[in-house]
């Protein structure tokens, strides 16, 4: 720590660091355009010129290091001339049309330009205009207005790690533009409105629909993957139009997937089920919520207990998670499954109490050794991606064995996609223990006998063997894949040989807390095992079941391979009642009776994100037309099977006897050896694109518009 002065007050600051970090340390503001704290330090908008005992001139706060005894005066008339001179400049060319511009009232430059700005500018020429660029359907460029402060570009280089956006041209003529003239391929790229202290970049679907001032902000939790990203839901008129990253250090830093940002769209679709509907003689007639739900109590009645099945979606809520697994056990079923497009079930009851990271998110860019099993990690959990990046642009060495070759923004020490992931795993299980001298485990020998090692699985194996901190990560390809059970053991020997921790990256927000809600058919509240087991999702489909509760589910598009058994046995099945948000034509013809519920803007609820950290939101805008939050609609179901629990008056109240239930849990992804059969490889199956995992999303236009919508 050095010893320094800033405007009369005394401070210590970090040693290296800069002038304009201690300052913010300190609460002494300094005017900036370019410095951005999680960015390198370019200093080319000179903003934050302050004045330093000694300096002749005034020096640049982002770019001049701390010295021990040194005094800083940032609002000295020295200082203050200088920056409005800064000031004047970047004014020249700017187009000043605050009052059409979406940045205006959260403009940094407009802001600044009140304590720094002149009423009369010495300059007479005219002023430059460029033709508005197009970097695809999420941010818009009014590339006028954009004074080079190179933050977007420095982001896309060193957070999205993928360089597509710079500058061309020299002095008056340089522009700030993607390279090639394409769009925007990030799935982080809508960070870039963010970072834009001006109105040059700003959101396509937001753009002329309501200005910054007159909008609400509301706290909320992003439910599309296991990250589960802080937010800020912005609204106006009851009514979500737009949404921003939330600041958590711990988890999403200050950035925000594509995904998380633009998928709010989805929520105003036009087939937003708005009414309780019921299909009579084949034709569909809207209702009031009575009628609906005496027609599902009628219809679950009609069926033995045994012949009932649940389906729900990892996206929704703990409290309904848990309220559906109540219901269901107390009418006798423990047919309940949020695995919607798993395929091998054989060693469930060896899985971990929930699939959790292993270790806190942020731990994974102090990792030494990675290795993803199954992941496209960049685009299914892109928060989670950035984080390894991280780790491998600090020297981490990071491997992929996946069924095809994904597209990283780190580098990769090592990648096996040919063999498929069995038998490349073996492999590497096969040099750690020849290298351990430990003993083999049971029937590991004779299952590897034919396998042969290459460069890869060797480069693989030391980086895991060598590291002190080292990962082993299971993705969605993997929980997905025919041989699930076969890749978990594997993996889970290979962590065991190297010491790696072993972690999980499940699907959706609840992928981790659906586990602990007891949505498992084989487990109970809390991870406890069931004593009378229910069937998993692959078992529903044999066409034994006669009827359905679906939560949030679209068969149609979330069940993986099960997709035409499922589809084919709600078709024949004697009831189907659907709690969705979202109405479609197929869902129009296996369903009885459509409830439409809310969406998680829409309620209250609570999620269990990857690294097992609980995560409570209130509700942002009023339920849709006569929907309704689905842990009301289940705990009304419950009062009219007249089943004991279900007198719980708000979320909170359920949250707390989960709790209470659940106990005290202690994770741990520790596996048990079992032996596959062999190393034949599964067909693998490609899981849905980044925007495709869930009705919110998929109904988000501007996501689907995405290039990375179709590959």
């Amino acid at each position: 720590m050095v010893n320094i002065e800033i405007d009369g007050k005394k401070i210590q600051a970090r040693e290296g660091c800069m002038v304009i970090e201690a300052a913010d340390d300190a609460g002494i503001y300094i005017p900036r355009f370019c410095y951005h704290k999680k960015l390198s330090i370019a200093a080319n908008c000179r903003m934050c010129l302050v004045e330093v005992e000694k300096a002749p001139k005034a020096l640049p706060a982002c770019a001049t290091p701390v010295t021990e005894g040194m005094k800083v005066f940032t609002s000295s008339p020295k200082a203050v001339a200088a920056q409005k001179g800064v000031m004047e400049f970047l004014l020249i060319n700017h187009p000043l049309d605050c009052p059409i511009c979406d940045q205006g009232g959260e403009c940094e430059l407009q802001d600044i330009a009140v304590g720094y700005g002149s009423d009369v500018s010495q300059y007479t020429e005219n002023k430059r205009v460029l033709p508005q660029k197009d970097f695809g359907p999420l941010v818009t460029g009014d590339m006028t207005r954009c004074i080079h402060c190179t933050r977007c570009v420095r982001f896309c280089e060193e957070i999205a790690g993928v360089y597509e956006m710079g500058a061309t041209g020299r002095g008056e003529h340089t522009e700030i533009g993607t390279y090639v003239k394409h769009s925007l391929r990030s799935e982080l790229s809508g960070n870039i409105i963010d970072l834009c202290p001006v109105g040059a970049l700003t959101s396509k679907p937001f753009r002329f629909s309501v200005r910054a001032w007159e909008l609400l902000q509301r706290s909320s939790v992003a439910p599309h993957d296991c990250i589960g990203s802080n937010i800020f839901v912005h609204v106006h008129h009851d009514k979500v139009r737009r949404v921003v990253p939330r600041d958590n250090e711990e988890l999403n830093e200050t950035w925000l997937s594509d995904r998380d940002r633009f998928s709010y769209e989805g929520l105003d679709s036009p087939e937003r089920l708005r009414q309780p509907m019921i299909k009579v003689d084949g034709s569909w007639q809207e209702t009031d919520w009575a009628t609906a739900l005496h027609r599902v109590v009628a219809g679950v009645r009609a069926v033995a207990p045994e012949s009932l099945g649940a389906l729900v979606s990892p996206i929704s809520t703990l409290e309904e998670l848990y309220l559906l697994q109540k219901l269901m056990r107390g009418l006798g079923s423990a047919n309940i499954d949020h695995r919607l497009a798993q395929r091998d079930f054989s060693d469930q009851d060896l899985a971990p109490l929930f699939p959790w990271l292993g270790q806190a998110l942020h731990d994974l860019e102090d990792s030494d050794a990675v290795l993803l099993v199954g992941s496209d990690i960049r685009r299914d959990q892109p928060i989670a991606g950035h984080r390894l990046r991280k780790a491998g642009l600090r020297g981490a060495k990071i491997a992929a064995v996946n069924p095809q070759d994904y597209d990283f923004n780190f580098p990769l020490e090592a990648a096996c996609t040919e063999a498929g992931m069995q038998p490349d795993l073996a492999a590497i299980a096969k040099v750690l223990v020849e290298r351990s001298g430990k003993a083999a485990p049971a029937g590991f020998s004779e299952l590897t006998a034919s396998v042969k090692p290459d460069e890869s699985h060797e480069k693989i194996a030391s980086a895991l063997q060598t590291a002190e901190s080292a990962s082993v990560l299971i993705g969605l390809a993997a929980m997905n894949d025919g041989n699930f059970a076969a890749l978990r053991s594997l993996a889970g020997l290979i962590s065991e040989l190297t010491g790696a921790r072993l972690g999980y990256l499940p699907h959706g927000g609840n992928g981790a807390g659906a586990w602990l809600a007891g949505a498992v058919p084989h487990r109970e509240v809390g991870g406890k095992a069931a004593a009378n087991p229910g069937r998993n999702v692959a078992q529903m489909v044999d066409g034994s079941l006669q009827a359905f509760l679906l939560l949030n589910v679209e068969a149609e598009c979330d069940c993986g391979s099960h997709r035409e058994q499922i589809l084919a046995n709600l078709a024949k099945a004697g009831f189907v009642a659907s709690l969705t948000p979202f109405v479609t034509d197929t869902m129009r013809d296996y369903a009885d009776v459509l409830l439409p519920v809310s969406p998680f803007t829409e309620t209250a609820g609570s999620f269990i994100n990857v690294e097992g950290r609980l995560q409570s939101i209130e509700g942002v805008v009023a339920p849709l037309g006569e929907s309704r939050p689905a842990w009301k609609v289940l705990r009304v179901l419950g009062n009219l099977f007249e089943l004991p629990g279900f007198e719980q008056n708000n979320a909170e109240e359920i949250r707390n006897e989960w709790l209470a239930a659940a106990g005290d849990l202690q994770p741990d992804n520790k596996t048990s050896w079992q032996c596959p059969e062999s190393l034949a490889a599964v067909p693998a199956e490609l899981g849905p694109t980044p925007y495709a995992g869930d009705g919110i999303v998929r109904r988000a236009d501007s996501l689907q518009a995405v290039g990375n919508a179709r590959v």
